[in-house]
């Protein structure tokens, strides 16, 4: 790739911020693509940090089980009122078996060689949430298998630690000649830009949302998550519209400034200017798989009843609905969906929860999964085919009834999750399933 900011001759300086673990996988997928093979291990004179040993992090394991060195990526669940078993830390932290990986090409540690694409470190900025830290810290240990620099920040970790954060970031941020950004509805990533130089800017998927980032772009419209579009901005939207503004500014290609989209979701309105680049999970067929494939169905759970978008009810009775009719056993639920309804899910239906510890298109390369995979509308219906394609998976989605939607549900949700549906290639589309 021929370098489009720093020295001439270089690869750029690039920095890409994360906040999910999808966001980081993408950003693997991209520097993949744009590199061509992945750079050698980075030593500590290379930039590496030296407090965190690899898979550590600076902070807390990933919980759940199945982390080791042969078992799956996923946590099963324990039924209501079991006790979760307990890892020993060396489970918990386990790296991905060896025998996955499908790397012949593997260089000297600390060595790089020209043609290795972007000088790229992965700055992971680190959310609360249990599950989502401990997918973040194996998708981190992923990202330093394939050479990449991480640098995780406990961006929320009290009152001052996003002045710590930014504060720590802000050089860095100034030498980098290219951003690549996974979420670029965040706060913390909209605040971020308004430091950096880089006049090469790359949005990685974010999952369904980029779909409403690029439209929004193209539009000219403030940025705002698809969930919360229609709702009366509150008060700390106002203080942070300025910021907002400028990052929308930032965001918007100009003669001195490229701004590429990399996305395996279907971009029906793209801005002037914008590059957009297709993802079809080339790493991730090549590193894993492919997979076992079995008999019967499994379930891909969403965090719409926790978005306030579903009414929980009837989630539930649509769940139970869908896996009488599909023979399904195991239900994968989605890193935000809340453990009390989790339980109540295994509790009144019967199928085995799994917790997934890497993304879901991972988990399902790796194997063993069904040989039909049954999904409500969500980014996984778009990325599941890209990344089982040849498997003989079937990947089916199955549509949000109007009914199901909560009184507070956006007036745009019922026409976003059928445009997702709708648009998503290779899938069998389910109708709505009778809760009658």
């Amino acid at each position: 790739m021929s370098p489009r900011a720093g020295q001439a001759g270089h690869p750029a300086r690039t920095l890409a911020f994360v906040e999910s673990p999808v966001q980081l996988l993408n950003v693997l997928e991209w520097a993949h693509l744009h590199a061509g093979r992945g750079p050698a291990v980075p030593s500590e004179a290379d930039g590496a940090d030296p407090a965190a040993p690899p898979g550590s992090g600076r902070a807390d394991p990933p919980p759940g089980a199945g982390a080791g060195g042969t078992g799956p990526a996923a946590a099963v669940m324990p039924a209501q009122g079991a006790p979760a078993p307990a890892l020993p830390a060396s489970a918990a932290l386990g790296a991905v078996p060896a025998q996955t990986r499908r790397d012949p090409g593997r260089r000297v540690p600390g060595r790089r060689t020209a043609g290795d694409g972007a000088d790229l470190t992965l700055v992971v900025l680190a959310p609360t949430d249990p599950m989502t830290r401990g997918q973040l810290r194996r998708m981190a240990d992923l990202a330093r298998e394939e050479g990449h620099r991480v640098r995780w920040e406990e961006a929320r970790g009290g009152t001052t630690a996003p002045f710590h954060t930014i504060g720590g970031l802000a050089g860095v941020l100034r030498r980098a000649g290219r951003i690549v950004m996974g979420d670029p509805f965040s706060r913390y990533v909209q605040l971020l830009l308004t430091i950096t130089r880089a006049n090469d800017l790359v949005v990685v998927d974010d999952g369904t949302a980029t779909m409403e980032f690029v439209a929004q772009l193209a539009r000219g419209e403030r940025l705002v998550r698809w969930h919360r579009k229609g709702g009366r901005p509150g008060a700390r939207d106002l203080l942070f519209a300025p910021v907002s503004s400028s990052a929308r500014r930032r965001l918007t290609p100009s003669a001195r400034r490229r701004v590429e989209v990399f996305s395996s979701m279907p971009v029906s309105e793209v801005p002037d200017g914008v590059t957009v680049t297709a993802n079809a999970f080339a790493w991730t067929r090549a590193r894993f798989g492919p997979p076992t494939v079995t008999a019967g169905a499994d379930l891909v759970g969403t965090s719409l009843v926790e978005t306030g978008v579903v009414d929980g009810e009837r989630y539930l009775e649509a769940v139970r609905a869908l896996a009488r009719a599909h023979g399904a056993a195991r239900y994968f639920a989605h890193r935000r969906e809340h453990p009390d309804k989790l339980r109540r899910l295994a509790a009144e239906t019967g199928l085995e929860i799994v917790r997934p510890e890497l993304p879901l298109e991972l988990v399902a390369r790796r194997g063993p999964v069904g040989r039909t995979i049954v999904s409500f509308p969500s980014t996984v219906v778009h990325t599941l085919p890209l990344a089982l394609a040849g498997t003989g998976v079937r990947v089916a989605v199955c549509d949000i009834d109007p009914a199901w939607l909560t009184d507070t549900a956006s007036p745009r949700a019922q026409g976003f999750l059928s445009g997702v549906t709708g648009m998503a290639r290779d899938v069998h589309r389910l109708a709505a399933v009778s809760l009658a």
